[in-house]
């Protein structure tokens, strides 16, 4: 795999790059959006039935506003971690 890699040019080695990074951020927002689903519904729904009540509906949307809230927190610092030592090497 590495002898392939070193025979693609730069523009191939960036396409590469950039579906990769694709993928891994289809892969990250499907994650998001599982662990939200499945963190919300639990804390929030006492009875699984056909409709949720106006209680469920109004501790979901809270649910998930905290999640992301608390996600887009987490993905700043991280992201500022990375650049941090991404300049000091």
């Amino acid at each position: 795999m590495e002898a392939s890699l070193e025979n693609l040019s730069s523009t191939q080695k960036d396409e590469l790059m950039s579906t990769i990074k694709q993928k891994i951020a289809i892969a990250n927002a499907q994650e998001l959006v599982t662990k939200m689903t499945e963190k919300c519904f639990k804390k929030c729904v006492g009875k699984p039935g056909q409709d949720l009540d106006s209680s469920e509906q109004k501790c979901i949307a809270m649910c998930m506003d905290r999640f992301m809230d608390s996600w887009n927190v987490v993905s700043r610092a991280l992201t500022q971690r990375l650049q941090q030592e991404q300049y000091k090497g």
